[in-house]
């Protein structure tokens, strides 16, 4: 399992914690300085089943400073995956990414179920 984060981040934090509590096995991945590729978050994208906002760190202030809430509505998919293969900082985190899974965001209730 490959477990890619941001070391600064708190929910990041909680979720490295959790899965050591827990004993699950996983590849650490430090987000920034091995941004995901646009083919990693295309693959992970159609994995996850979710909307791709969701893999937007929309808390964030690179987010917030390129006023990317007005501007991904206008933006096809594939431009949206090849912006945020630009910089790790515009990807939410933690992402887990198992076999058949891709989580996104530290939910406990959903990794509890989902992983283990």
């Amino acid at each position: 399992m490959l477990f890619i984060h941001y070391p600064k981040c708190t929910t990041c934090q909680k979720a490295k914690k959790w899965l050591d509590e827990n004993n699950i096995e996983y590849t650490e991945r430090h987000i920034v300085e091995n941004n995901p590729s646009f083919e990693e978050l295309k693959q992970w994208y159609e994995k996850s089943g979710l909307e791709l906002k969701r893999f937007f760190n929309t808390s964030g202030l690179l987010y917030k400073e390129m006023q990317l809430k007005n501007k991904l509505p206008e933006m096809s998919e594939e431009e949206q995956l090849r912006l945020l293969s630009t910089n790790g900082m515009l990807v939410k985190r933690p992402i887990v990414v198992g076999n058949d899974t891709v989580l996104v965001g530290f939910r406990e209730a959903q990794w509890t179920e989902q992983l283990k």
